[in-house]
């Protein structure tokens, strides 16, 4: 059973989805402005390894992962460098595909741009005035934070003057009460600005993810995930766009990541410790980089050195020995029963043991509110075991290593580490070499029910199945196709 922590809550509670079988996931992405730093990489990855072990669990995925494109910090950047803030955003939209494909970040469904919306953010915000949640003041529209009852279910936070969202000084006058947030801005001098109801200006920041989720999610959604920082005043602001528009729940299941710290201190930007993810993979290699990011539990902090990406090196380079004395036995193996027919030994019955543990012990960590850290310490684990297992035995056979195989390679596409060393560089287009390894795989299914392991033989087809390679058993042999 997965179980994941849910901020609302404050608890962990059992993962249930609004409609079986999918999820409907929402991360905040980026302010486009600069160059892309550690810690950003610290909340995309983390939900990318959440992304991946959903569906791995068998989740259809629909993720949304948004670039704001237009706030102050946008315009003072676009306005020192003499560029539109359009301009500005290409150049590090364009940079931010760079960082994250390098990192083995699976693509969003779909990648909103916030000025791409702003037609369905002045109708937001229309209806939300409307309903009294929100009132015009000299261009600029508020949402009235004391109409909403509920506003600090997720912080906890009382309603004080204390309480400040990033408005200008100057605003606070005019607003009925301090902690009341903007949803559109007036226009000021040389900003960008659009045509509205209450004059030319702009979103205010929160207004953009409540429009982008409910138009490509719906009005309600599964995940909403960002950084620890986010829950106030963003991710705060957000349910009260939304559940005052709607009535409905806005998210069932609020995710949050721990900091990324230098010396106990949150990287940013803003307090100029920060390294971007072209400086870091310069010095380490991506992969490196991931291992470290995913070394740490999703919701604690992790604290950034060279050391321990040091050690992170170290440790992907005994992933990657053990990997390749596998797939090196595995070869053997399936060349020497081509050959002549092996039988399963007690060396077999011992990994395919230590195997299902392994399974079972991995799986549960990650159902566990994604824990990785413990995910790898039992890989860690389970590969020490197999290469003093391998070391001292010459007798196990091509099925149990091809299911210690694919399992590791399951595993991998989860974690988003040793993938080159699973094979995965290999494509369809690789027509000869990916024709050659299915014809070799069938051949070795079917020696695997011409001695009645049928466990094998399942496993074989099922496995190419997910590959999208489909098996048809007819009277003069198997035959398979893409799916």
């Amino acid at each position: 059973m997965l179980v994941v922590y849910n901020t609302l809550r404050r608890r962990k509670v059992r993962f249930k989805t609004i409609e079986d079988g999918k999820v409907r996931m929402y991360v905040c992405g980026p302010t486009v402005y600069d160059s892309s730093h550690l810690g950003h990489a610290r909340s995309i990855v983390a939900f990318d390894l959440i992304r991946r072990y959903l569906e791995f669990k068998g989740y259809e995925i629909r993720y949304i992962q948004n670039f704001t494109d237009i706030d102050d910090k946008m315009i003072k950047r676009a306005q020192e460098q003499g560029v539109t803030t359009a301009e500005l955003a290409s150049k590090y939209i364009k940079e931010y595909f760079e960082d994250f494909d390098q990192l083995f970040v699976k693509r969003a469904t779909i990648y909103p741009i916030a000025t791409e919306h702003i037609s369905e953010m002045v109708e937001t915000i229309q209806q939300l005035v409307e309903k009294d949640y929100a009132y015009e003041v000299n261009g600029s529209v508020y949402f009235r934070v004391a109409k909403f009852h509920k506003y600090s279910k997720l912080s906890g936070r009382k309603l004080k003057t204390e309480q400040q969202d990033a408005e200008p000084d100057e605003a606070a006058s005019e607003k009925e009460q301090p902690e009341d947030f903007a949803l559109w801005k007036a226009m000021k001098p040389d900003e960008p600005f659009w045509d509205s109801p209450w004059g030319k200006g702009r979103p205010g920041w929160h207004i953009e993810c409540s429009v982008m989720s409910m138009k490509y999610l719906g009005d309600s959604i599964d995940i909403h995930g960002g950084g620890l920082d986010l829950v106030f005043p963003h991710h705060t602001n957000e349910i009260a766009q939304a559940e005052a528009l709607t009535g409905k729940p806005f998210v069932r299941y609020w995710m949050h990541n721990g900091f990324l710290t230098v010396d106990k201190e949150k990287m940013s930007k803003s307090l100029g410790n920060f390294f971007t993810i072209q400086e870091i993979t310069q010095k380490f290699d991506p992969e490196v980089v991931r291992l470290f990011l995913v070394s740490s539990h999703y919701r604690s902090p992790v604290d950034f050195s060279d050391k321990q990406l040091e050690e992170a090196k170290a440790r992907l380079s005994r992933i990657h020995n053990s990997i390749d004395i596998l797939q090196r036995r595995l070869r053997e193996a399936l060349e020497a029963e081509s050959i002549a027919p092996t039988k399963p030994s007690p060396i077999d019955e011992e990994l395919w043991q230590a195997l299902q543990k392994f399974q079972e012990e991995f799986e549960g960590a990650m159902d566990d509110d994604f824990n990785s850290p413990i995910a790898l310490a039992n890989l860690s684990q389970f590969l020490s075991h197999l290469n003093s297992t391998l070391a001292g035995s010459e007798s196990v056979t091509a099925g149990t290593l091809k299911e210690i195989s694919m399992t590791l390679d399951a595993y991998g596409e989860i974690l988003g580490l040793y993938r080159k060393r699973m094979g995965q560089e290999i494509t369809r287009g690789d027509s000869s070499v990916v024709e050659g390894l299915i014809e070799l795989l069938i051949a070795i299914r079917e020696e695997m029910r011409t001695r009645e392991d049928w466990a094998t033989s399942d496993q074989i087809r099922s496995r190419l199945k997910k590959l999208g390679i489909i098996i048809e058993d007819s009277p003069t042999g198997p035959i398979w196709k893409w799916e």
